[in-house]
């Protein structure tokens, strides 16, 4: 009797085990980023330039999906510097950052060979080191929080095992700490584009 239900219950562990590892999609990416900051502090202005970001999305589920996923980045901003005698200074902003996402998502199409697909929800991206592209403005890291909590959405495509997605993330924590030298509630705003590739699931 203690034999069987030993049987019984690994055979209804393994038998969860694969459920969950048929409905389970690994989504490695590589791509750009765009991260400007909102609200800049008075005489400064900022705008996006390119950076780059590779790591993965898991996919958990079938049509409806929750979607976590680890990211490393490296983003450049461009900060000008108004002087009071009208002179500027103008340097790119890197930011190295490691992003960890929890979002949930949908098929809206769901074919087996083609999907359109949308997600949303909370991410925290942490802040790693910040450097300067010219040397010309010295940034220095503790000016800064060390992480940002966001909201993400996107929408992306799956074209067989190919993927393409475009996303935007909107900071909820400020970026630049209270008692550091660039005050404000300047906020972080990015848009992503990435190609990938995904394997494993159901259809």
């Amino acid at each position: 009797m203690k034999a069987q239900r030993i049987i019984l219950l690994s055979a209804t562990v393994i038998g969860m085990a694969t459920a969950a590892m048929a409905q389970l999609k690994v989504n490695p990416q590589l791509g750009a980023v765009f991260t400007d900051l909102s609200n800049d502090p008075s005489g400064v202005t900022t705008k996006a330039a390119v950076g780059f970001q590779v790591g993965s999305d898991l996919r958990l589920g079938d049509r409806l999906y929750f979607q976590p996923g680890a990211f490393f980045g490296r983003s450049a901003t461009v900060v000008k510097l108004n002087a009071a005698d009208t002179s500027a200074i103008e340097d790119n902003l890197i930011r190295t950052t490691a992003k960890l996402k929890a979002l949930v998502g949908y098929n809206i199409i769901h074919g087996e060979q083609f999907k359109l697909r949308v997600n949303a929800g909370p991410t925290y991206e942490a802040l790693l080191s910040v450097d300067s592209k010219n040397d010309k403005i010295a940034f220095n890291k503790d000016d800064y929080n060390g992480g940002s909590f966001n909201m993400d959405a996107g929408l992306g495509l799956d074209l067989s095992i190919l993927t393409l997605e475009g996303d935007v993330s909107y900071g909820l924590s400020n970026a630049y700490k209270n008692q550091g030298k660039l005050l404000g509630d300047a906020k972080y705003f990015t848009y992503y584009l990435t190609l990938g590739l995904v394997f494993g699931g159901g259809k």
